[in-house]
């Protein structure tokens, strides 16, 4: 957890029942529309991974964007965007995943990556791990290497950070919530 993960926190909104009766939605628009609680956010990632040799920041649509575009910048790195399925232009390779209620489907241009990139994936939050693990078996096929995958939130109670790790990825979140928080 970062130096900030409990100011983060209390800015990140919990809103009930949605979208759907018994979920708690952990709403990061507040985080955003504070310049003061956004720029400690950035720095809590800044700070973890500014002395690693990282190649690139691929982020994971769309809120990961959010993140990794100004990680990327600060870092000078490159940023490669994970799409949902049909948004690249170029080439892709995919990775399908599957969801509470079906599949999904995450590309990355297969030019992305020289092999041994040192890669660090981004989202805003961790749930049951699906599409963070689908975006580093791409980036890992590819032939780029994950250090590690970051998010803003992780909700360990769903088991997602859990599944990464087991999977043999690191996980690092500036902040966590348990379903009764």
């Amino acid at each position: 957890m970062s130096i900030y993960g409990d100011y983060i926190k209390s800015v990140i909104r919990t809103v009930p029942d949605w979208p759907q009766s018994g979920v708690n939605f952990r709403d990061i628009t507040p985080l955003l529309q504070n310049s003061a609680a956004f720029r400690k956010l950035v720095d809590s990632f800044v700070h973890r991974y500014q002395e690693m040799d990282l190649d690139a920041i691929a982020a994971i649509d769309a809120r990961g964007f959010i993140i990794g575009a100004p990680l990327a910048y600060e870092l000078g790195c490159s940023f490669v965007p994970v799409r949902k399925k049909g948004k690249l232009p170029f080439r892709t390779i995919s990775e399908t995943y599957t969801l509470e209620y079906g599949e999904a489907e995450v590309e990355l241009h297969s030019d992305a990556f020289h092999k041994g990139d040192r890669i660090l994936v981004v989202d805003d939050l961790i749930a049951t791990g699906g599409t963070m693990l689908a975006a580093a078996k791409l980036i890992t096929r590819s032939g780029g290497q994950v250090v590690e995958t970051a998010t803003i939130v992780d909700l360990p109670d769903l088991g997602g950070s859990q599944r990464i790790r087991e999977a043999g990825f690191g996980v690092f979140s500036v902040c966590s919530f348990t379903e009764d928080e």
